[in-house]
């Protein structure tokens, strides 16, 4: 899978995809990240990006031609399954949508900035507009970086045990149930009896009973 980041400020995901599971990723050419400064396609004086809103209002805009310059570079060189836009007024990311898209080989993601991007930019060039929340950052960076990792780590042998991400939450409309680790014994806080009799199927039934009733009281909704 290769994703493509335009941001106009890069070094804010330098760190985070050195990292952990996403830098083994990539390591093991199982994932290939690449981050494009947008002030890098620009043809303006000072690498100047964003301009002033028509029709006035506070708040810079992000201009249609270096958006432009930047997708069209790389899409003459492969073809993208989506050209997502992070934004606050988008289509909500799920872990529906994170398998889906971890199918993919080729996606661009746009980091919004400012007030957003020229309108034109999504209607000509945008094929999702995906949102991690109803609520508002300061740019479109930390939202790329969250759906990345959660499609990166569901490719076949990122992670180390493959069956983890098909037991994480949400990927069977349940949450997560409880999980324990050693000792067994701490403080006389002890672990269910049902975890260490090595009975596999009250193991797991255990488990499905404890999600469910976590689901059922912690977001009900998703059992509708």
């Amino acid at each position: 899978m290769r994703i493509d980041i335009i941001t106009c400020l890069p070094k804010l995901l330098d760190s985070f995809f050195n990292q952990s599971i996403l830098k083994r990723a990539q390591e093991k050419n199982l994932a290939q990240i690449i981050v494009h400064d947008l002030r890098d396609y620009t043809t303006y004086k000072h690498k100047q990006i964003d301009d002033y809103a028509f029709g006035g209002g506070a708040g810079m805009v992000l201009m249609i031609e270096p958006i432009d310059n930047c997708i069209s570079h790389l899409r003459a060189q492969r073809q993208y399954d989506e050209v997502i836009y992070m934004t606050p007024d988008g289509e909500n990311f799920s872990q529906p949508l994170a398998n889906q898209f971890s199918m993919f080989a080729n996606i661009i993601i746009l980091c919004g900035h400012y007030k957003g991007v020229d309108e034109r930019v999504r209607e000509q060039f945008i094929t999702r507009e995906i949102s991690i929340g109803d609520y508002v950052l300061s740019g479109g960076e930390l939202p790329a970086a969250v759906v990345s990792d959660a499609l990166i780590r569901l490719i076949p042998g990122v992670l180390s045990d493959e069956t983890s991400a098909l037991t994480d939450s949400f990927q069977d409309n349940l949450l997560a149930p409880p999980v324990y680790s050693r000792p067994a014994d701490y403080k006389g806080w002890v672990v269910p009896d049902v975890l260490l009799s090595g009975h596999e199927a009250k193991i797991n039934q255990w488990r499905v009973d404890q999600a469910t009733e976590r689901t059922k009281v912690r977001r009900p909704n998703m059992l509708e």
